[in-house]
């Protein structure tokens, strides 16, 4: 079990829960240190003050917050410390909602499971734990830590209560100003991604892995044995060439059968095509052009 980063206690209404919590992911990113060339010595980055260009330790650094230009005010631990924080040693559920309520963009990217801290804490965390279960819903809740109140989301994982962190409302940028101009979606188009939605749908994201990782380490075990890594094929620089969407579409479902070793006998396939705009703007030319023929063949009334 990791080491937890965090011991309090969750205030579900007048129940209290002692809690421990642990990380409930880990990073296996591949680290760099930044070296010099010319002997591969390490760099050094020291804390210096721009007044006197004294290299200071960390007992002799503070906090301060600029008000204005040039001004600066010193705010110390006592100051944090004595701050009302009534969620500073609890997690305090203050409402529960429905799980498919919540906006993905408000998840942050910390995640954690909550342990239940000692025997006194077993049956009320199992209490809270049956009850998200049977009600479908999931906790918000406050939390302090790091000198800051925050939002959380509970919600409980195969048996766990974990922890998301969660941005508050006025973190959101609105996203409004990004939706695209207005265009006219046919529906064959939109038939075909849903086809290509099915085909590539699954459960199993256990079958997806970080190959650019893997990559790198296999470059950083060639190099320390004195190997000369192999060099990968040069990509192919994307077209510039105008694509048929629908076809694009068929040929994206093909492949995504194919992957998964379909045949494709079976299913629907995704057939329709929308006339190219050069193949659009021909034939409308065309109906132009025989109807101007078709008016002057037209006999001309006698007068």
């Amino acid at each position: 079990m990791p080491r937890p980063v965090w011991s309090g206690a969750i205030s579900f209404g007048l129940v209290t829960i002692p809690i421990k919590v642990v990380p409930a992911v880990e990073s296996h990113a591949v680290s760099f240190h930044q070296i010099h060339l010319e002997d591969q010595g390490r760099i050094r980055y020291q804390k210096v003050c721009t007044l006197d260009d004294k290299v200071l330790d960390q007992s002799e650094i503070g906090k301060g917050y600029e008000v204005s230009k040039d001004t600066i005010i010193e705010i110390t631990d006592q100051d944090l410390d004595g701050m009302p924080l009534p969620t500073a040693k609890a997690i305090e559920i203050v409402a529960f909602v429905p799980a498919e309520s919540v906006d993905p963009v408000r998840l942050a990217d910390t995640s954690y499971y909550l342990a239940a801290d000692g025997q006194v804490a077993a049956k009320p965390y199992k209490l809270l734990q049956k009850a998200l279960e049977r009600s479908s819903k999931v906790a918000v809740a406050k939390f302090a830590w790091h000198g800051r109140e925050r939002l959380g989301l509970l919600r409980v994982k195969e048996g766990a209560i974990v922890l998301h962190s969660m941005k508050w409302p006025d973190e959101i940028r609105d996203p409004a100003e990004l939706a695209p101009r207005q265009v006219e979606v046919d529906q064959s188009e939109i038939d075909g991604a849903v086809a290509l939605i099915e085909a590539m749908t699954t459960e199993d994201l256990e079958q997806y892995h970080d190959e650019y990782r893997k990559a790198l380490q296999d470059l950083i075990e060639a190099k320390a044995q004195g190997h000369r890594p192999e060099q990968p094929e040069p990509a192919a620089e994307p077209g510039g060439q105008v694509v048929d969407l629908m076809a694009a579409l068929s040929a994206s479902v093909e492949q995504a059968k194919k992957s998964r070793g379909e045949t494709g006998e079976d299913t629907e396939h995704v057939t329709v095509h929308d006339l190219p705009e050069r193949a659009r703007a021909a034939k409308k030319t065309a109906k132009k052009t025989t109807a101007k023929k078709a008016s002057a063949r037209k006999p001309r009334k006698a007068g």
